[in-house]
């Protein structure tokens, strides 16, 4: 059997949908520190209903995205395959949330695009919101702030939330926001900065900032109770790292000035990016 003869997606039987959403959180994609994993995670805290999976054999490339074998004293137990899924969270006020998760496809984007917007289609979802992260000059004692993309100009300007104008490599969720489009379905991505010398770790004000975004873009409660206080945590326990060396106190106070008032001091201290990059080698030290 030839990879055309073989289906794309096996869907499964779904109730009656509620206004429904569809969340796009895929892995591997730019996502600074996994807060958009995460933020997809908490969502999929609750009960779930496996609504489409996609062949895996066909999108991904198993030597980077190898399954993972199960071995107990040395016998063969099984094989995990990676998935990539949508499933579908119901507990989340009065509309369904519909969430894509798993591994960015490494083949037939183009179709995987097509394919899920169809689905999108068939269920009747009302707007679809890409999740993802990025590094920032930005310091982690200043609230978390969301950048967001947009199909179109109309959109957008309903959105409040950070704009930039640039040109930047494409990931399958961009691709996913674009065919949608063509289709007259709104699409948008939240974005959350993160402080560049904490991208490669967890920094969960910055999961708490996106799932904030969202229950504001689609109008449902979403729990925060648990990712609020791990992003207290976290602030504290980063505070007192910093403030165990002098020199790395002021550094941050100055990158601090330069988010505060960054027209005033553009010309007159370090770049952001030059005293993250001081902070990050700081912190990975630590």
């Amino acid at each position: 059997m030839t990879d055309g003869d073989r289906p794309l997606v096996e869907v499964f039987p779904t109730p009656d949908l509620r206004a429904p959403v569809l969340v796009l959180a895929v892995e591997g994609w730019v996502d600074a520190a996994g807060a958009a994993a995460a933020a997809a995670r908490h969502l999929g805290a609750g009960s779930a209903h496996r609504v489409a999976r996609f062949d895996t054999d066909r999108l991904l490339d198993h030597r980077t995205r190898r399954p993972m074998l199960e071995l107990v004293d040395g016998v063969t137990r099984g094989v995990r395959w990676p998935e990539l899924v949508i499933d579908l969270y119901t507990e989340l006020g009065h509309r369904d949330v519909l969430v894509l998760h798993g591994p960015e496809p490494d083949h037939e984007w183009e179709t995987f695009a097509d394919t899920v917007v169809s689905l999108a289609d068939e269920l009747c979802v009302e707007l679809v919101v890409g999740l993802g992260a990025y590094p920032a000059a930005v310091p982690h004692t200043r609230p978390t702030r969301l950048s967001c993309t947009a199909a179109s100009a109309e959109l957008m300007e309903r959105l409040d939330f950070v704009t930039a104008s640039l040109e930047v490599p494409a990931g399958v969720q961009a691709i996913i926001e674009v065919a949608a489009a063509a289709v007259g379905l709104p699409a948008v991505g939240i974005w959350a900065q993160v402080p560049h010398y904490l991208s490669a770790s967890g920094f969960p004000p910055a999961t708490e900032a996106i799932l904030d975004g969202l229950a504001d873009l689609i109008e449902v409660p979403i729990d925060l109770g648990a990712v609020a206080e791990k992003s207290l945590a976290t602030r504290t326990r980063l505070d007192e790292l910093v403030a165990r060396n002098p020199e790395h106190v002021t550094m941050l106070e100055t990158l601090e000035e330069a988010y505060d008032d960054l027209h005033d001091v553009r010309g007159s201290l370090p770049s952001g990016d030059d005293l993250a990059a001081q902070l990050e080698r700081f912190l990975r030290e630590q």
